[in-house]
């Protein structure tokens, strides 16, 4: 069978992409997930360094995508964030710029996410309107034969299972998903992969929310307007000091209104499983895992807390995995049918 399964997760931050796949390993790689409009101006090429981005073409507007798009934007969190976010061009501009960097012609079967909030209210749109040629820079496109839209933690729950070997534990109890994202906190309760509609949700508490006390806070106490998000988010994931005036910075005082973020977002959860004494497993996934697993154990003490291996790619693996076997089993059932048989 030769035929290319490809993932893709857009967050409020990162775009998560599958670049190469097979039984025995999936590549990832990430992005920001911000599409600043195309100005022409690349000062970055006057020392013979180019940017590490492409140019993608949405609507008549030219968008630059890639790793080094922060260099082409503001310091600030400019896309769009509402619920219709995965509809808006610049989604569109990011799923292009994933697709250029996975260097195929043909998608046969492209796998996606969204939010558990607005997974059954756009799912369809969203699979519409990445279905088809996409045009994605340099004069190239990628034929996406078809899409198929998960929630986004249902990608977790798959690789949970897949790569801890525990498929058959998690077919026979009832599992809580969390994942922890940029700008939404989902989470899922399953039993087996069936999911429970009513107690599953998501809530607008994610990692922009806590960069956004600490700017605020930062701004406060040195008297300026501090938006460099995203130096704040490097200093949270390495332990370190931010450089803000050229000074190290200690954000030790501010990180306890942080912490109020992941708290409000486990009390939002708690409405929905309680103390979570019917809950078998708990899955933690998401970029923003590291900031809010302490809130999350403390909130269900009695629980081992899952939390998965690289957690910021645990969801693209998961609808790679599920492609790759959607895929795999259409081709046995084709060999398997009469009309193959007689050939």
């Amino acid at each position: 069978m030769n035929s290319i399964v490809r993932s893709i997760d857009v967050g409020f931050r990162n775009t998560k992409l599958v670049v190469a796949a097979d039984d025995r390993r999936i590549e990832c790689e990430v992005f920001p997930s911000i599409a600043p409009t195309t100005n022409g101006r690349n000062l970055s090429e006057a020392i013979g360094r180019k940017r590490n981005t492409v140019s993608i073409t949405v609507e008549g507007v030219d968008y630059e995508v890639g790793p080094d798009a922060l260099l082409a934007e503001k310091p600030t969190p400019t896309q769009t964030m509402g619920n219709d976010f995965c509809l808006s061009p610049e989604y569109l501009a990011l799923v292009r710029g994933a697709l250029q960097r996975m260097q195929v012609e043909v998608v046969d079967l492209l796998v996606v996410g969204l939010p558990v909030s607005t997974f059954q209210f756009r799912k369809l749109d969203l699979a519409r309107r990445l279905q088809g040629r996409q045009p994605v820079g340099v004069g190239r496109t990628v034929d996406v034969r078809e899409v198929k839209v998960l929630t986004q933690p249902h990608g977790a729950l798959i690789d949970y299972a897949l790569t801890s070997g525990r498929m058959d534990m998690v077919r026979n109890q009832r599992n809580l998903i969390i994942d922890c994202g940029g700008r939404t906190f989902d989470f899922l309760v399953t039993q087996a992969f069936k999911v429970y509609d009513q107690r599953s949700d998501d809530t607008k508490r994610g990692m922009y929310d806590v960069l956004h006390v600490l700017a605020t806070e930062i701004g406060q106490a040195l008297h300026t307007e501090y938006t460099d998000y995203e130096k704040l988010d490097v200093a949270l994931r390495t332990g370190t000091q931010p450089l803000i005036f050229g000074q190290p910075y200690d954000l030790e005082p501010h990180l306890k209104a942080a912490r109020k973020i992941p708290e409000e977002a486990v009390s939002y959860l708690r409405r929905y499983v309680e103390d979570g004494s019917d809950i078998d497993a708990i899955i933690l996934s998401g970029g923003s895992a590291f900031f809010f697993r302490d809130a999350i154990c403390a909130a269900f003490p009695h629980h081992d807390v899952h939390e998965l291996p690289e957690a910021l790619y645990a969801n693209v693996r998961g609808f790679q995995q599920f492609g790759m076997q959607k895929l795999s089993q259409a081709w046995r059932r084709s060999a398997a049918s009469p009309a193959a048989t007689a050939a």
